[in-house]
């Protein structure tokens, strides 16, 4: 008996319908954090490529600087700074955040390349009308460039997406209960590790189709010219 659930292991299809309740949770701890951390990553990484786009050096390089740092130190790294070295100046966050923020800040820098090469796709020109008709910045850029850069970053978005999901489990160092967490706990206690391992492998294939199912379909759909905006 572990996390309220009883395993049958007297045949292989008992054991696994036994373990599936505590796999479908590990489940939707996993999505919850890929989910968390993708919205992180996007936020933070169009923001590192709004400000590497800046004329100003003293803006441009630092950011620069930052995102290569994130981009070239390994997520582990980054987590186990988040889980045990900041704790020790009084910023104290969950496990599941603390996973979630690190992953976000390690996509962060790659999808700000994603994005900076989508905003660079866009024509020149879209730019000089904008400062023709006297828009401000951050009126071009919200309104007539992001709109039209988008669409043309929606699959490399959607691969790191998927990145993302099947990192998930390296927060399990961090006492996170995602789904190999869990299975790996299931295996330890019954010594039976080929049929929860291979359930995860089978939940990580349908998760991971269905994302990309879903970001195909958000690719046709989308106009390449740009998404109207009211």
């Amino acid at each position: 008996m572990l996390f309220g659930y009883h395993w049958d292991t007297s045949s292989p299809l008992a054991f696994a319908i036994s373990i599936l309740p505590i796999l479908l949770r590990g489940m939707i701890v996993t999505l919850q954090a890929a989910a968390l951390g993708f919205v992180i990553a996007a936020i933070l990484g169009l923001i590192f490529a709004a400000l590497r786009g800046v004329p100003s050096r003293l803006v441009a390089w630092p950011t620069k600087l930052i995102v290569e740092f994130f981009r070239d130190t390994p997520l582990l790294v980054q987590l186990y700074f988040l889980y045990f070295v900041l704790p020790e100046y009084g910023l104290l966050l969950p496990a599941f955040l603390t996973g979630a923020v690190a992953l976000g800040v390690q996509y962060s820098a790659y999808m700000s390349e994603v994005y900076r090469a989508g905003l660079e796709a866009v024509p020149r020109g879209q730019r000089e009308a904008a400062r023709a008709l006297n828009l401000p910045p951050a009126h071009t850029f919200i309104k007539v460039i992001l709109p039209q850069a988008l669409p043309r970053i929606i699959p490399a978005l959607g691969n790191y997406l998927i990145s993302i999901m099947k990192d998930v489990p390296v927060l399990s160092v961090v006492t996170v209960l995602e789904m190999l967490s869990v299975a790996k706990i299931i295996g330890d206690r019954t010594f039976q590790y080929l049929i929860p391992l291979t359930m995860v492998g089978a939940l990580y294939l349908i998760l991971t189709l269905l994302a990309a199912y879903l970001v195909r379909t958000l690719d046709v759909r989308l106009p390449k010219r740009g998404i109207p905006l009211k």
